[in-house]
């Protein structure tokens, strides 16, 4: 609690909600200025934006592929997968081969640009209606080098030096639509060329296909980096599955111009189908290169066979095989035969798997299985006579080599024929389509709301931070837990007298030029004695009245923390209240340096008082009448003094000041800021009160308190602060209350 005023100071941490909702209503202008300023910002950026459209494709992934005729199926041994999964087949969609393909058929690694006017060039061109398929649209102000819509060129081979490659190049449509020139980084000509053939020249080749512009339009020709172009594009190629395990992929890519998103999806969805394709087809002629390799070894292991069953049979006089032993070959024959396919088949998978896979695992498991039977075949051959033995095997080994060359001719000339007409497990459901009605981005609407909102964020914001950083006190409250009294709060005026003066110096120092203000008077006590800060004066002037009783003398010194604070204002309108009632009153401008009585009063500054303190002049030729207020006088600064200080602290300072206090019923002292200069204090020693003018939202509490300590180290006790420039706040105040009171019209 003050011990002077009795008041308890605010906790500086509370949050006073009925004091943030006040600030935000108070600036409820600038709110809405800035609020309204980002909202036109947002919907010119929507409607000049560049529009971005989406095309959209759809491919299906098949869960298994179609068998190669002649070759077994490895699922059906366990544990294989034959369907890629989501996840590797949108890697492969978004390989660099995949893109690259599509890059490649669409010349999209050359960047072709048509220069547009300033801001509003491409809005009038995205909004250029052609009559005719082929038009364009005509020049505006006859800027010819500009495209105003319906521009068109198609560039189907170019070549440049590597040290040009993302380097825009400057390509000019000549008089005749079909020739054009060519220039480089420098505005150097490199070539010129017509529609349709090979152009060369400077190392650079090129190719236009076709051409639709007016004549002199320029374009802007960019050979990007193929792999910049391809890793680009890689990101910006989206692909994602349609349910989980449906083996559906959408694919998407967003571009400005709807026609190449549409054309360039379409290429990466084919180029994707036929890297499938091309997979399968390759697997074929990897099994039929196989087959073929072994196809002379078993042609060998045949003829070996038939060679030893023909000397059987002649050394043995054709001996035939029994009932009992017929049956047994052939249940032998069928198992050899199996195992010979199985070996086959692991030689193959030797080339794609480990022997840790489950496939190859579950091949070998059968091979096992078949080996055990034919042990057990093998003993029952070994209970046979020697030679129905001999025969058995040698037969054996006959039919199974020409059942194994047999079977492996048969799958050469299956695979020969898979290899050439293979289809993959993927194919197009949708293709590639935009909607040219609705692009993707902007979206108009959030980006209108987002703006409004990010202005309105911005706005309040800003109030914050400027009332943060400058947190001038608006309360009178918050001046008497200073302990200093107010002895009135001034509220800010509307009249014009008022805004002169106080634009004579904004609150960063700066002039106002005022024509003609030296020649009028701006006495808002005269001009408008109704407004409710003259009001507020004449308040402050009773409770002046008793402030002075015990005063030592009737010398009254006004001052401020810093200047554009209301002194002037303050002592010359009080003096013109207390000559209005009746008491003869003397305002000086003490301000040597700076002071604005004379503007106030509309007179020349000239024989004041540094003319008085120099000994140029006596203080009664300096002292005037002041126009239309009876009882009110008046002395200005006189010329700047090169030693302001000095004068004020010679002792003919104090013997004019006592001498005309004597003369007059009160002497007002208008002194410059007590911060800036030691001339107040000077001043106000010889006052017998001083009062201090603080401004609304300008001056803050420890600046008060800096200045009161500044005061009393020069031995001058403050009586109370004056609050000037009071303004209307949504909290409810005008600081202490004035409100308007006018008498009725009769």
């Amino acid at each position: 609690m003050s011990k002077e005023t009795g008041v308890s100071p605010k906790d500086e941490d509370e949050i006073d909600l009925r004091e943030l909702v006040g600030l935000l209503i108070d600036r409820k202008w600038w709110i809405i200025g800035i609020t309204a300023a980002f909202f036109v910002v947002s919907v010119a950026y929507a409607l000049l934006a560049t529009p971005i459209y989406q095309a959209r494709s759809m491919v299906q992934v098949e869960s298994k592929a179609p068998s190669i005729p002649g070759l077994p199926d490895l699922s059906s041994l366990g544990g294989g997968v034959t369907s890629a999964a989501a996840t590797t087949e949108i890697a492969l969609i978004t390989s660099r081969t995949v893109i690259g393909d599509a890059v490649d058929s669409t010349h999209a690694d050359v960047v072709i640009e048509p220069a547009r006017f300033p801001l509003i060039g491409g809005f009038l061109a995205r909004r250029f209606s052609p009559e005719t398929p082929d038009a364009v649209g005509s020049p505006w102000f006859g800027l010819s080098r500009y495209g105003w819509g319906g521009e068109h060129v198609e560039i189907v081979g170019m070549t440049v030096p590597a040290t040009w490659e993302n380097e825009p190049l400057t390509l000019r449509v000549g008089d005749d639509a079909s020739r054009f020139s060519l220039f480089g980084p420098d505005d150097q000509l490199l070539l010129e060329g017509t529609v349709g053939t090979d152009a060369e020249g400077g190392g650079v080749r090129l190719q236009v296909a076709a051409l639709r512009a007016n004549p002199g339009t320029r374009f802007e020709v960019t050979k990007l980096r193929r792999l910049d172009v391809v890793a680009g594009y890689q990101q910006d190629v989206n692909a994602s599955e349609q349910g989980r395990e449906s083996g559906i992929l959408q694919l998407s890519f967003e571009h400005p111009d709807p026609q190449f998103a549409q054309t360039f999806l379409q290429a990466v969805a084919s180029a994707y189908v036929r890297q499938n394709v091309e997979r399968n087809s390759a697997e074929a002629g990897a099994q039929l290169e196989f087959v073929r390799e072994q196809l002379p070894t078993v042609r060998l292991q045949v003829e070996a066979a038939q060679k030893a069953m023909n000397e059987y049979q002649t050394r043995a006089n054709s001996v035939d095989i029994t009932m009992q032993t017929q049956g047994l070959l052939q249940q032998e024959v069928a198992v050899e035969t199996s195992i010979q396919q199985l070996r086959l088949q692991q030689a193959e998978m030797d080339r794609s798997f480990t022997r840790e896979h489950p496939a190859y695992r579950a091949l070998l498991k059968q091979i096992g299985e078949l080996e055990a039977r034919k042990a057990g075949f093998q003993k029952q051959v070994g209970e046979l006579p020697d030679t129905q033995q001999e025969l058995l095997t040698l037969t054996r080994d006959l039919q199974v080599s020409n059942e194994l060359y047999t079977g492996l001719l048969n799958q050469a000339q299956q695979l020969d024929v898979a290899r050439a007409g293979t289809v993959g497990n993927v194919r197009i459901v949708d293709p590639a389509v935009v909607d040219t009605l609705r692009p993707v981005k902007p979206r108009k609407s959030l980006i209108v709301l987002i703006g409004t909102l990010l202005g309105g964020f911005l706005a309040v914001g800003l109030v914050f931070l400027q009332r943060a950083l400058h947190a001038g006190i608006e309360d009178p409250a918050q001046i008497e837990e200073l302990g200093l009294p107010v002895y009135a709060s001034i509220p800010l005026s509307e009249s014009r007298d008022l805004l002169v003066m106080d634009r004579l110096r904004n609150r960063r120092g700066r002039v106002r030029r005022d024509p003609g203000f030296d020649k009028r008077q701006h006495l808002l006590a005269v001009n408008a004695p109704a407004d409710l800060a003259i009001e507020a004066i004449r308040s402050l002037r009773t409770s002046l009245h008793f402030a002075m009783l015990e005063a030592k003398n009737n010398i009254l010194a006004i001052s401020g923390p810093r200047p554009a604070v209301g002194k002037t204002f303050v002592s010359a309108n009080l003096a013109a209240v207390i000559a209005q009632a009746g008491q003869r009153v003397l305002v000086i401008d003490a301000d040597m340096r700076k002071g604005s009585l004379h503007k106030v009063l509309g007179v020349a500054q000239t024989s004041g008082l540094s003319d008085v303190l120099g000994g140029k002049l006596e203080a009664t030729e300096a002292i005037r009448a002041a126009e239309g207020v009876a009882n009110m006088d008046y002395m200005v600064r006189g010329d700047i003094p090169p030693n302001p200080s000095e004068l004020l602290m010679h002792p003919r300072f104090g013997q004019m000041l006592e001498a005309l206090s004597k003369q007059y019923d009160l002497v007002i002292v208008d002194t410059p800021p007590i911060l800036a200069v030691t001339d107040a204090a000077l001043i106000a020693r010889h006052a017998g009160s001083s009062l201090l003018v603080t401004r609304f939202g300008v001056n803050q509490p420890k600046e008060i308190l800096l200045t009161k300590k500044r005061f009393e180290q020069n031995g001058v006790q403050v009586k109370g602060v004056i609050f000037n420039a009071v303004e209307k706040r949504a909290t409810g105040y005008y600081s202490y209350g004035y409100y308007e009171y006018k008498a009725d019209k009769a």
